[in-house]
């Protein structure tokens, strides 16, 4: 497992949202200084989220995002990903990996052409997947949604609790098991993780990687430290 930090955008800002809140948002300033911190304490990937794109239904800030591509690191982007050209634009700005939600079109197209360079958001709150920047609940339980995901063509998925996201209360590992048990392939995980401890529960639910957000912002975790203790894992 390998451990991965956060740089949420919003307004050209990096924050971190509150249950996926945008009225609870704590701002930590400049996320190019942020990530070039996480670079410098050996981050291997970088988690950019464009919060703006996420509830416009289109990615908000290419340019930025393309300066984070630039830092030397691999990059996961998501936010406001909906199309084939979305994920094309991306790819070419330096992304090694884009995440698309459950409401992009043409999916099983994107998950055909892009195969691996492709992941799924699973966003959940209370095990219901949500959409359209977490603001459109609906009744599908996240395993069955990564059942049919994986039915068409998902190799990877990134699992996010939106209730215990930025609220340092520990992650979901009923959930989280559950979905590494069910999907057959690799799942990140994400919200909620705030210790040592709560990595390593992860690590032994069988996740992929853990992203880390506030708990790095705060100073609650040392990136350095948890890179050299979860620093050999392929993702």
């Amino acid at each position: 497992m390998i451990v991965i930090p956060a740089v949420d955008l919003r307004g050209g800002r990096a924050v971190r949202l509150v249950q996926g809140n945008p009225g609870r948002a704590r701002d930590y300033g400049d996320p190019v200084e942020w990530a070039r911190r996480w670079v410098d304490a050996g981050a291997r990937w970088l988690h950019v989220v464009d919060l703006d794109g996420a509830l416009a239904g289109r990615p908000a800030h290419r340019d930025l995002v393309a300066r984070l591509c630039g830092l030397g690191v691999a990059v996961q982007v998501g936010g406001g990903v909906r199309t084939v050209e979305d994920i094309a634009a991306a790819l070419a700005a330096g992304a090694s990996r884009v995440v698309v939600g459950t409401a992009a079109t043409r999916l099983g197209e994107a998950l055909g052409r892009f195969g691996p360079a492709v992941a799924v958001a699973l966003d959940a709150r209370r095990r219901r997947v949500a959409l359209s920047g977490w603001t459109e609940q609906t009744p599908l339980d996240v395993v069955d949604a990564a059942r049919r995901l994986r039915e068409q063509g998902a190799v990877r998925f990134v699992y996010t609790d939106i209730g215990r996201d930025g609220t340092l209360s520990g992650p979901n590992l009923e959930v989280l098991a559950e979905l590494v048990t069910c999907a057959g392939v690799p799942v990140v995980a994400a919200g909620g993780i705030a210790t040592e401890e709560d990595l390593e529960a992860v690590e032994r639910a069988g996740a992929e990687a853990a992203i880390v957000g506030r708990a790095l912002y705060d100073g609650r975790l040392d990136l350095r430290r948890l890179t050299q203790r979860w620093g050999a894992g392929v993702c």
